[in-house]
């Protein structure tokens, strides 16, 4: 069994605590920490450190941002062999991390503007499921994952996908042709309102699922999950914890859902794994820095 992510990888770069910003002036912070970001790359790097063959289909430039990012994702076990090397920058985020775990990006795209401008191809012996992470993060994922959903979905993969954000505004122009391939859709309740005009976070979940996406995991950040599925619904709820760090957390959280199933574990148990997943990780800084093992994990469980 194994996960073919395909996305963006970011290197983080997180100042924490940033309550605010004084321009003309120096604030001393607690923390400066350099960490993996990026949709795919963190869910690709929660895969592989729960015990998941994973690959990862991505870019970075030929820069030591590349190269840093690269080493952390070889630190949870990704197959990076997917992940191409071009000669635009490595995109790179800077989160100013909140007290509490909130957070705001500045964000340098870079190879996401470039990357994917040709064809992905999609053959059976990749992988045994096929997860999109944010097609709305690089230019041309946009338009290619429908026909990649599309096409994985004929090879027999399972597939899935998770929305992101869409600072364009195009939202179901993007998504909604994707839906009809996608067997699992990960999405936020400020994520599905939007994509649906729904004012309910419920309601558009449950419009999602009629056109087109065979289940839908709502993420709801401290209130845990609501699964959707054609076998019923279930609401999950959270791990109580103190949040350092918010940033990634639903990205983990798919990972997290993703290698429960790849153990052929049924939704409402995977939902619990993703939910503890996303906890564990919001207590570190960094995206993916609060990630650990399937057992270690599983015993974090048995402890709450």
């Amino acid at each position: 069994m194994s996960v073919v992510c395909i996305g963006n990888a970011v290197l983080d770069i997180l100042t924490r605590p940033v309550d605010e910003i004084q321009w003309g002036g120096t604030r001393w912070v607690d923390s400066i920490e350099q960490s993996l970001g990026g949709n795919a790359a963190n869910t690709a790097s929660a895969l592989g450190k729960l015990g998941v063959a994973v690959k990862l289909i991505s870019a970075v430039g030929r820069d030591a941002f590349g190269d840093a990012a690269l080493a952390r994702l070889a630190e949870c076990g990704v197959d990076c062999a997917g992940v191409a090397r071009l000669e635009t920058p490595t995109a790179v985020t800077v989160a100013l991390v909140r007290t509490g775990g909130t957070r705001a990006f500045l964000h340098r795209p870079g190879v996401s503007r470039s990357m994917f401008a040709d064809p992905i191809a999609i053959d059976g012996g990749m992988g045994t499921r096929l997860h999109v992470a944010n097609p709305f993060s690089t230019v041309h994922l946009r338009t290619q994952a429908p026909g990649l959903l599309r096409r994985a979905k004929e090879l027999g993969m399972a597939t899935s996908l998770d929305t992101g954000w869409d600072a364009l505004g195009e939202w179901m122009n993007v998504i909604g042709p994707c839906l009809p391939h996608t067997g699992l859709l990960f999405t936020n309740e400020d994520e599905a309102r939007m994509l649906t005009g729904a004012a309910d976070a419920v309601a558009a979940a449950k419009r999602l699922c009629a056109a087109g996406a065979g289940c839908v995991a709502l993420k709801l950040g401290a209130a845990g999950c609501r699964v959707f599925a054609p076998e019923g619904e279930w609401d999950v709820p959270a791990f109580a914890v103190p949040a350092v760090d918010t940033t990634g957390a639903g990205d983990c959280f798919a990972g997290g859902f993703l290698a429960a199933l790849e153990r052929g574990l049924p939704y409402p148990e995977a939902a619990r794994i993703a939910n503890a997943v996303g906890a564990l990780n919001v207590q570190s800084l960094g995206s993916t820095s609060g990630l650990r093992s399937w057992e270690e994990t599983m015993d974090w469980i048995r402890s709450c």
